[in-house]
């Protein structure tokens, strides 16, 4: 009875909840793989950071080590190369109409040191026109931006005073005397800027025209290095110095996985939201200094902040709920009212089986029995006993025994009315 009456419910419920599934979301993956630079740079680092707490999570990140930003932004353009995501410097090309590939957001300052020796202080690019610089090697970061800055201060990166050599070499370059000027992009905790920082006779550019830069590059800022902020017992650097510095942005594929932006965005906070010698603490992760577009989901944590369930629960539970929100559909727009409906079904369905006898006693309850002749009384009296007699094997559940049992009374008082009329009418 409960299955006749429940069991096209059912089934209609189950229909609606197949159909909702093929709009459920994929399940996050479970491995992702991100590019990041030389194994001794700063990207590299970070990534190993990020694996660790990716880990927590049951996600495992895969490491690819490269030559640097511009590989990384080929690797993500390449569907064939595999990679999900990437640390990318910012002005590292003319990409930022690059399809595929959108911003998840900055996150540190990554300064463009200018170290020259000179007996005169050099403020501004168009003062190394005649001095030989170390602009970086062909395809690092350094080198797309340095072109880039020399190319809008007159300087031609294709003449024979450039050399394309980044790195240790590039310091060494410089501290033989081999070149006259060498950039950089690093953190100041590098091991070169250091180096550097401390040697006699070597002076770090401070940009006079920082404001013209940021205007023009959007992913420059300008910032500002207090004296003796790297060393406090040298006084390095000497006097207050300004530097333009490109962001480290983390960029991915538009495909990659709506639910891993918010939690790469948590871990990336943990990582850098502390601040350091040029950014205050809570200044990064932000939305700023992007070339490529932002990524949906990426705007929305910069809105709205970590999402509600994730703020409670593990990652996977939470995605896991938010992927099956979507199951509410057949359950608010099928299930509710169908459980509605299904009491009053059941109970006409059992009620049924009781009234359908109510016909037929109407039938046997004629008026006047008393005139009716014996042969007819006989046989009422006969189908009669046999409707009481189905009526024995009817099974209701007990809170419908009383319906059940007025049944069999109206059966007995029809039975004595029949019984009075024959009585009557054979005497």
């Amino acid at each position: 009875m409960r299955l006749t009456t429940f069991g096209p419910a059912i089934a209609i419920t189950l229909l609606g909840f197949v159909i909702a599934w093929q709009f459920v979301n994929p399940a996050p993956p479970t491995t992702v793989t991100i590019a990041t630079g030389h194994e001794d740079g700063a990207y590299y680092l970070f990534a190993q950071r990020y694996r660790e707490q990716l880990a927590a999570e049951g996600i495992e990140l895969i490491i690819r080590s490269t030559a640097g930003s511009v590989e990384n932004i080929h690797l993500l353009e390449d569907t064939s190369a595999d990679i999900d995501l990437a640390f990318v410097q910012g002005g590292t090309g003319d990409h930022a109409g690059s399809d595929g590939i959108t911003a998840l957001g900055s996150l540190y300052h990554e300064p463009l040191w200018v170290f020259y020796r000179s007996a005169e202080p050099v403020s501004r690019l168009t003062e190394l026109r005649d001095m030989r610089s170390a602009v970086g090697s062909n395809g690092s970061g350094t080198y797309a931006i340095t072109r880039k800055l020399l190319a809008a201060n007159g300087i031609d990166p294709g003449s024979h005073a450039i050399r394309q050599i980044g790195g240790n070499a590039a310091a060494e370059a410089l501290l033989q005397g081999e070149v006259d000027a060498a950039f950089f992009v690093a953190a100041p905790e590098a091991p070169v800027i250091q180096t550097l920082l401390h040697t006699p006779g070597v002076h770090l550019m401070s940009f006079d025209r920082d404001a013209a830069y940021i205007r023009r590059y959007p992913y420059i800022s300008g910032i500002t290095l207090p004296e003796g902020v790297i060393d406090l017992q040298a006084n390095i650097p000497p006097q207050d110095t300004v530097l333009l510095a490109p962001t480290a942005n983390l960029v991915a594929r538009d495909d990659f996985h709506p639910a891993l932006v918010s939690l790469l965005l948590q871990i990336a906070t943990r990582v850098h939201g502390s601040g350091d010698l040029l950014a205050g603490p809570g200044e990064f992760p932000n939305n700023r200094n992007t070339e490529f577009p932002l990524d949906p989901d990426a705007r929305r944590y910069y809105k709205h902040g970590t999402p509600f369930l994730q703020r409670y629960l593990s990652f996977r539970t939470a995605n896991l709920i938010d992927r099956l929100k979507v199951m509410l559909v057949p359950l608010l727009t099928l299930l509710i009212p169908l459980l509605k409906i299904m009491p009053p079904a059941y109970r006409w369905q059992v009620r049924k089986k009781i009234y359908r006898w109510y016909t037929e006693l109407r039938t046997l309850d004629i008026e006047h029995p008393e005139q009716a002749p014996a042969a007819q009384l006989r046989d009422l009296l006969q189908r009669l006993e046999s409707i009481e007699e189905d009526v024995r094997q009817v099974n209701v559940p007990l809170s419908y025994s009383d319906e059940l049992y007025n049944l069999r009374q109206h059966i007995r008082l029809v039975r004595r009315k029949l019984l009075h009329a024959r009585t009557n009418c054979v005497h």
